[in-house]
């Protein structure tokens, strides 16, 4: 006990201190942690009951808080969203207004394939309701737009493209839950013949408009890409007669102009969105967009459309207006008032949704060259496919780079394909959903509107007459054929939707704080000191091998050593025979006796004398160092010799 006092308070303290046990380390580590109840484990260590019952309880809370901790992991990296909203007030700019007259150009370059395709479209509607509508319909040449820039071309009507017959309008029935339905529709088939199908529909009027769509599209592919018709068209006084925004007159710069090829002619206000004057100060139909347009329908290509007014769309700046999906119509002889709301939506991106914030990071090229919107993206996904697929373009989108609008002349097939690859399309069949994100910033516009007779009886005649003394309007027939719109703001305020995400890096940490202080009641400083528990378990595990590995080295070297013989100096083996003579010599020794020979080297034990009778004599038997000398007889023989 001593000596072990001794040793530890003559041991100097290193550097590094490491345990003697993994025993210590742990008793160590339980009785110096912040982590509550560890220390029940080294107190309780009478009673194994406790012991048990703590250990039990302290892995049962290790399972919960690593479960909860597994429960937040898999929440936040499913990258959930909340949606915050929040209300702005402050003046802001007017949004881009878009107006059409549903009157479409009927061009002099195709003017006589049109009057051929009204014939048929005559002789299928006389075949299947038994009408004659030539007198009221058709052959309407009076109102051909000749474009000025193409005379050189000729006349596209002399050229190589004919109507095909191949698409006649039929009338089927089927049997559905045992009842006879009609419809009505066209036969496509693809360019073996082996695969067709009927493209049909219930209403006769809906196959009428969609089979003469589909012939125009094939004569409309006869003129150029691009037609320049800004020189030679109807004046924006011929459809709007009055234009005010705020009260102030519209100027020239306000609108830009382009043709529609079923819409017809149309006029975008404010389509930049950088000019002032279209910035709204105050909310209220006298601050907004007055209108007063000519609704009346010339009919120039009456079956592109069966409706008569004008078509408006509201919409953001520098955007390609979508008519065919978004935008009213206006009815003749009706007072609109459109009142407009605005909404920002504010996209995340990255993990918590896919969206773009300008359609660079898209893989679809856009064909448009205004600014990136999902529908832009999904038209020019749709017709780079259809051109891959079919071979063609559709006449309703842009065209990429060295392709052509499909003509049944030159690809006979193109309606069978286009017509499968739209329907996948709506089916969410095709890729461009998954190719074409939603902004991750956009505006959006509802729509609240109210109508009235406008004029009424009795402002109807000085309403016309000043008309038609300011604008030369000139009304022939009996139906109202003029129409007023205002567009404006109903408030300044404005919604703003923006995504934030329901779990973030700050939440995730307070939240996982929050469990480790629930279920161990201690603070990230407990987090540090496990690790440091980690830490001293694999050093003193690799001391421990070391340890193992250099006692196993050390045993085998032991095995290989020799046995160490005895060798005594010259002057003991004299003071030992001196010894043994004096014995003899003496009357009568001791029954049983220790010689002790002493020298400067030591101190020899000497055993009693063997009870073999010569050896006792010649040499007593030596332990010297705790090794027995087993050679005594050949010893003694040597030193008498």
């Amino acid at each position: 006990m001593e000596q072990g006092a001794a040793r530890e308070e003559g041991k100097e303290e290193g550097l590094i201190e490491f345990y003697d046990s993994f025993k210590d380390m742990f008793e160590f580590f339980c009785k110096n942690t912040t982590i509550h109840g560890t220390i029940r484990l080294v107190c309780s260590g009478s009673n194994r009951m406790k012991t048990a019952f703590w250990t039990l309880l302290l892995l049962a809370s290790f399972g919960m808080l690593y479960w909860q901790f597994a429960l937040m992991f898999s929440q936040y990296w499913a990258y959930p969203v909340v949606l915050t909203m929040s209300m702005h007030s402050e003046p802001k700019m007017f949004p881009a207004i878009t107006i059409c007259n549903l009157d479409p150009y009927r061009f002099e370059l195709v003017s006589e394939h049109l009057v051929q395709l009204d014939r048929m479209a005559e002789e299928s509607i006389t075949f299947l309701y038994g009408i004659n509508t030539s007198a009221r319909l058709f052959h309407m040449t009076d109102g051909n737009i000749r474009v000025k820039d193409l005379s050189s071309m000729g006349n596209l009507s002399r050229s190589s493209f004919k109507l095909s017959q191949n698409f006649s309008l039929l009338r089927t029935t089927d049997l559905r839950s045992g009842k006879k339905h009609s419809s009505v529709g066209f036969r496509l088939c693809n360019a073996t013949g082996g695969n067709c199908f009927y493209k049909t529909y219930s209403s006769g009027m809906d196959a009428i408009l969609e089979w003469y769509r589909f012939h125009y599209m094939n004569i409309m592919s006869q003129l150029p890409v691009i037609i320049n018709i800004s020189d030679h068209e109807e004046q924006i006084e011929d459809m709007v007669y009055s234009c005010q925004y705020d009260g102030e007159p519209c100027r020239p710069s306000d609108y830009v102009h382009f043709h529609h090829p079923v819409f017809g002619s149309c006029y975008t206000f404010n389509s930049k969105g950088t000019d002032p004057f279209w910035t709204a100060t105050k909310p209220g139909i006298p601050y907004g967009l007055s209108l007063i347009l000519r609704a009346e329908q010339k009919d120039h290509i009456p079956l592109l459309s069966t409706v008569a007014g004008v078509k408006v769309m509201i919409h953001n700046h520098n955007q390609t207006p979508f008519l065919e999906h978004e935008g009213f119509d206006i009815r003749p002889g009706i007072a609109t008032t459109i009142g407009i709301q605005q909404d920002e939506v504010n996209r995340l991106g990255g993990n918590y949704g896919k969206c773009t914030t300008n359609g660079d990071d898209v893989d679809v090229k856009l064909l448009y060259n205004n600014s990136y919107t999902l529908q832009a993206c999904l038209h020019s996904c749709f017709q780079h496919i259809m051109v891959q697929k079919c071979g063609c373009g559709y006449y309703y989108y842009p065209l990429p780079p060295g392709a052509e609008y499909c003509d049944y002349n030159k690809q006979p097939a193109w309606g069978h394909c286009f017509y499968q690859l739209y329907n996948r399309l709506r089916n969410h069949h095709l890729n461009c959903f998954d190719q074409c994100p939603k902004p991750c910033r956009e505006s959006l516009y509802k729509v609240s509107a109210g109508t009235a007779k406008w004029p009424s009886a009795k402002s109807q005649d000085w309403v016309r007459q000043a008309l038609r003394h300011q604008n030369g309007y000139n009304s022939t027939s009996n139906r109202r054929d003029i129409a007023k719109v205002t567009i404006f703001y109903q408030q300044l305020n404005y919604q703003s939707v923006n995504e934030s995400p329901l779990l973030s890096e700050n939440l995730l940490l307070s939240s996982m704080g929050s469990q480790w202080s629930l279920w161990f009641g201690s603070s990230v400083l407990s987090v540090v000191e496990m690790f440091e528990l980690l830490i001293d378990t694999l050093v003193l595990s690799l001391l421990f091998c070391y340890q193992r590995l250099r006692s196993k080295k050390t045993l085998r070297v032991a095995h290989t050593a020799t046995v160490p013989s005895v060798s005594l100096a010259l002057e003991n083996y004299r003071v030992v025979q001196e010894e043994a003579r004096k014995g003899e010599d003496s009357a009568q020794g001791p029954p049983s006796g220790v010689a002790v020979a002493r020298a400067s080297s030591g101190d020899l034990p000497l055993h009693p004398p063997s009870s073999k009778g010569g050896m006792a004599e010649s040499c007593p038997e030596v332990v010297l160092g705790g090794f027995r000398d087993t050679q005594d007889s050949s010893l003694g023989g040597e030193l008498k010799s």
